[in-house]
């Protein structure tokens, strides 16, 4: 079973590497302004770091369960694709925001179409999951038939 998620493995595993980069960001930063946790004020430069960090915190959680419910009811290397245009967005919002507030806007509006383009997959899968367990409807194999 662990092969069949190996690209779902890989993309999480690099996007916790990249959340522990953003710590690291937000660790260095306090060093140089010399803020002291659980301060979280400071000069703006901070402010925007940590706040960046913080978000990435608050959508890691819809991130990582979107993945692997995308990937393992639906499709693993279209789920694992989006992951990783998800993570590079992040690194353009966290790197954007850390120089403006303005900044983080592009990376913003890209991670929220990879979450819902996730989302959708997910949900998708899932129903089709259903259908075919309860109702013996198979979706995406009539639509493949199609094709």
């Amino acid at each position: 079973m662990a092969g069949d998620s190996l690209f779902l493995a890989a993309v999480s595993l690099l996007s916790a590497c990249q959340q522990g980069y953003f710590a690291k960001m937000v660790g260095n930063c306090r060093m140089k302004h010399k803020i002291m946790p659980p301060a979280v004020n400071g000069p703006p430069e901070f402010e925007r770091t940590f706040r960046a960090q913080q978000n990435c915190v608050e959508f890691y959680p819809v991130f990582v369960v979107s993945l692997w419910t995308a990937g393992l009811f639906l499709s693993q290397e279209v789920a694992a694709l989006i992951g990783l245009f998800y993570i590079f967005a992040r690194h353009r919002y966290f790197y954007g925001y850390a120089e403006s507030a303005k900044g983080r806007i592009s990376g913003f509006y890209m991670s929220l179409a990879a979450l819902f383009c996730l989302l959708v997959l997910a949900i998708v899968g899932i129903t089709n999951g259903f259908l075919d367990k309860y109702l013996d409807i198979n979706m995406l194999k009539n639509i493949r038939r199609m094709f």
